[in-house]
């Protein structure tokens, strides 16, 4: 996951989850030897995606724009404060606001329990420029993409790259159309 540091100040955000662009830049650097992760970490990284479905964000804004805009509400809002902002959003698991961004784009902002990155944002569900993946989907993908690398894409590989994320093998046409699709989506 991308360090904390070159995420904002309150901000918490995690690119490998929910940003396209970088999803794909981590996946062009492994292939072509330049990413600053070892195999080890990036299996790391990977596996702590987590098990649920997510949103991606597929938009023209750069990630440096949405903190920027995010800032902003929160700034003209007057939410630029832990105790303030966890006020308006609610502290509980549940409790979220939303907002819409230039691009016609809806964030959820949810409250952290981080004194240095308490707004916690990721793109909301049905969202323009965005889709839905499962986690898993995501994880074998990825890992397809940078383990096997193929582009005529078999049961047998697509289980090798699973097995690395200590995913069981896809067992469901549906599964695997799934992947398949996504790894489309990460090559254009």
């Amino acid at each position: 996951m991308e360090s904390d540091s070159k995420i904002p100040e309150p901000l918490l955000f995690n690119p490998l989850k929910h940003y396209l662009p970088y999803i794909r830049d981590l996946i062009e650097s492994s292939i072509s030897g330049k990413s600053p992760y070892n195999p080890k970490e990036l299996v790391r990284m990977i596996r702590h995606i987590g098990n649920c479905v997510m949103d991606i964000y597929t938009g023209n804004l750069s990630r440096e724009r949405i903190f920027q805009e995010v800032k902003s509400f929160l700034d003209s809002s007057g939410l630029n404060d832990m105790e303030k902002y966890r006020h308006w959003v609610g502290p509980g698991f549940t409790d979220y606001k939303i907002i819409v961004l230039s691009d016609s784009s809806r964030w959820t902002m949810k409250y952290q329990n981080n004194e240095a990155h308490y707004v916690h944002i990721f793109p909301a569900r049905s969202s323009p420029h965005t889709f839905r993946i499962k986690a898993n989907t995501l994880k074998s993908a990825i890992l397809y993409m940078i383990i096997i690398g193929k582009d005529f894409i078999t049961e047998d590989d697509l289980n090798r790259a699973r097995a690395l994320a200590g995913l069981s093998p896809v067992r469901e046409v549906a599964d695997t159309e799934a992947v398949t699709e996504l790894i489309e989506i990460l090559r254009k």
